[in-house]
């Protein structure tokens, strides 16, 4: 007897996804036991064809880049990856291969990460296409970073570098050029979960979210969240070559680099008395960490000052979505 449509969709590319505990996609849920000793951390993304991806994007970094925004939210919170579970919304008559790069990319990032699938449903919609992950993580008991907890005085960091997402997005719509397209097309395309810096992190930081809608954003977030205010030094912003060549040429571009989207690193408070173990976790995770402000006694605001120092507004407030 031949499998159904979906069924037969799923055996041909993403039963090879599975892992333990997933039953080999043949049930209606998946059995996982917790390795001893942790807790479970959970975690949600959705993408849409035309709002988080291009439509001509390779359907592989389609796939790697909806696994890695999700393991972003693990490493914001210094979780260590387990599994997964996906919905695919797929337009009618989606192309075979397109389903073939897409896993493929996924299987791609599995292996990278030590992670694998658990199940999830697969339909077909008009479109655009609509794909949503669901990231199983773990941490040890009572050790996950959080987005409050914030004090006046401390330190703001941030991790990596700052605008190649939006700089990369742009390039790929052809709305701007620049020196290492390659470079910031990758980062839109394929952003870096920090997953060994959240893990570094656990019990230095006290705050921590990732910069997934713009920093300044995103930081009002975590202002929100401790209840203080911050201070935003874009002169501290730090920045690609690339990015760097295209500020010196446009220095306006700095604020709206702190406004755009797609960076996904991580933004985080820590003690002024702790910076020397910031930058310690910084070296273990071979991932660089820049201070680029403070927090301040506050009602949850945002001060940006320009590369003068004085007071500037951003030219829009960041992602938003809805």
């Amino acid at each position: 007897m031949s499998l159904p449509p979906e069924f037969a969709l799923i055996a041909r590319h993403f039963r090879g996804l599975a892992g333990e505990g997933a039953l080999d996609l043949q049930d209606d849920a998946a059995v996982i036991t917790p390795p001893p000793g942790r807790e479970l951390v959970l975690a949600a993304d959705a993408m849409v064809e035309g709002v988080h991806y291009l439509p001509d994007d390779p359907p592989e970094t389609v796939g790697r880049k909806l696994l890695r925004v999700n393991l972003s939210d693990l490493a914001a919170m210094g979780a260590e990856p387990l599994a997964y579970l996906m919905t695919t919304a797929l337009p009618r008559g989606t192309p075979p291969d397109w389903l073939a790069g897409f896993a493929s990319g996924l299987a791609e990032d599995q292996r990278e990460f030590g992670i694998h699938v658990l199940g999830g449903d697969t339909v077909s919609i008009p479109g655009p296409a609509c794909l949503s992950l669901t990231i199983i993580g773990t941490v040890p008991p009572g050790q996950a970073l959080r987005r409050a907890g914030a004090r006046a005085g401390d330190d703001l960091w941030v991790s990596g570098t700052i605008g190649d997402g939006a700089l990369g997005l742009a390039v790929l719509q052809g709305r701007i050029k620049a020196d290492g397209e390659g470079h910031l097309a990758r980062r839109y395309r394929l952003p870096e979960p920090r997953l060994a810096l959240g893990r570094a992190l656990r019990g230095v930081a006290r705050a921590a979210m990732d910069v997934s809608d713009g920093l300044a954003q995103d930081l009002g977030h975590l202002c929100r969240a401790g209840g203080v205010g911050a201070v935003l030094e874009l002169s501290a912003l730090p920045l690609s070559a690339p990015a760097a060549a295209l500020v010196a040429s446009d220095p306006d571009l700095r604020a709206r680099l702190a406004a755009g989207g797609d960076d996904y690193e991580l933004l985080f408070a820590a003690d002024p008395a702790d910076r020397e173990r910031v930058e310690a976790a910084s070296r273990a995770a071979s991932t660089p960490a820049t201070r680029v402000g403070r927090f301040t006694d506050g009602l949850a605001s945002v001060t940006v000052l320009g590369p003068e120092g004085g007071a500037v507004s951003l030219p829009r407030g960041g992602w938003s979505h809805f």
